[in-house]
């Protein structure tokens, strides 16, 4: 007997700097939305991102947006969010359903998100996990997922997530999220100083310079002259990476050339390794994994952390199993997959 054909499903994502959707086929799609800045302009920013979409019957809603500081709390942030999603699902030719994912791994409605928001903040890493967790459902595994400016270090067996938080606050203190991404962490925040002309110079504690400048020096990420997403608001490329670097010691071209850049950009992204390679301690201590699935715009990042602990068991690729696109949106991707399968 052939499976029940999966339903027409748009997984969408709702950060606190990006905007993500996918239906779970051919269709993925990021954009930056620095929701803290402009909260206001939500709804319209989320019909953009569902334009070139294929037409869905439910809309699957995930989100971490409800943290951004425009919002009172995260009941404040939770209702603005969903309440953008209905406005925009209303301006669709045909309106989708609207479908919230929780911690629980449930799907409800919107009144019941509303009222469920503790479990409807912060739910796209256990979207993601559960979807990683079946694949491997005889398997106990972790699930390292680094993205643009936070790492998830998820746990699972028996086909699902086992965390011990549910909230970020539990699983920051878990080990289970790790504070640090490789586009919009500070310098400042990774590292307290970095090698400079034969000593360690202190970093100035501003917003001088992000770990995108880093993995742009290292080849980590690639130049994108279109992309502003900087502490400076001018593009994404080495020749300005290298001037942000050097500013967040205070120096400029005359005291920081391409060879301080490198070997600053090696030590901070050491100084990201040592981070997640923290959080890994507190996560494995408690079961030892037998496969770690890697996932995300940081993938390098997991690979580079997993070396440095030694691990020496199968590492897994989302972007291998499920597409690159898939794991860049990779919770979008999962809700599309997950409520799909469910109806």
């Amino acid at each position: 007997m052939n499976p029940p054909p999966r339903k027409s499903v748009l997984g969408l994502d709702v950060g606190g700097a990006n905007l993500k959707a996918s239906d779970g086929a051919g269709f993925a799609h990021s954009v930056y939305f620095p929701l803290w800045r402009t909260p206001e302009k939500l709804s319209e920013a989320l019909v953009e991102l569902v334009a070139e979409a294929p037409p869905c019957g439910t809309w699957a809603v995930t989100m971490t947006g409800e943290l951004a500081d425009c919002f009172h709390n995260k009941q404040d942030g939770v209702a603005t969010i969903l309440y953008d999603v209905e406005v925009a699902a209303a301006r669709q030719p045909s309106p989708p359903k609207i479908a919230v994912y929780l911690t629980d791994g449930s799907f409800v409605p919107l009144r019941q998100a509303y009222e469920r928001y503790r479990e409807a903040a912060a739910s796209n890493w256990h979207a993601t996990a559960s979807l990683v967790a079946r694949t491997k459902i005889n398997l106990r595994g972790v699930l390292i997922d680094v993205g643009s400016t936070t790492c998830d270090i998820i746990p699972f067996a028996a086909g699902a997530p086992t965390t011990l938080g549910y909230t970020d606050t539990q699983r920051l203190a878990a080990g289970e999220l790790v504070y640090t991404g490789v586009v919009r962490s500070p310098v400042c925040a990774v590292t307290p100083k970095f090698p400079w002309r034969g000593r360690q110079c202190p970093t100035a504690q501003e917003l001088f310079a992000t770990t995108y400048d880093a993995h742009l020096i290292l080849g980590h990420l690639p130049e994108d002259l279109g992309d502003h997403n900087t502490a400076d608001g001018r593009p994404a490329t080495i020749e300005l990476a290298c001037l942000r670097l050097a500013r967040s010691i205070c120096a400029d071209q005359e005291e920081f050339d391409a060879v301080d850049a490198r070997v600053a950009a090696e030590a901070i992204h050491a100084a990201q390794v040592r981070l997640i390679a923290a959080g890994w301690s507190q996560v494995v201590a408690r079961e030892r994994p037998e496969v770690v699935v890697v996932a995300g715009q940081g993938e390098f990042l997991a690979r580079a952390m997993l070396k440095h602990v030694g691990w020496s068991g199968p590492i897994e690729s989302l972007a291998e199993r499920f597409g690159a696109a898939a794991s860049q949106v990779g919770p979008a991707y999962a809700l599309a997959i997950l409520a799909g399968e469910r109806g």
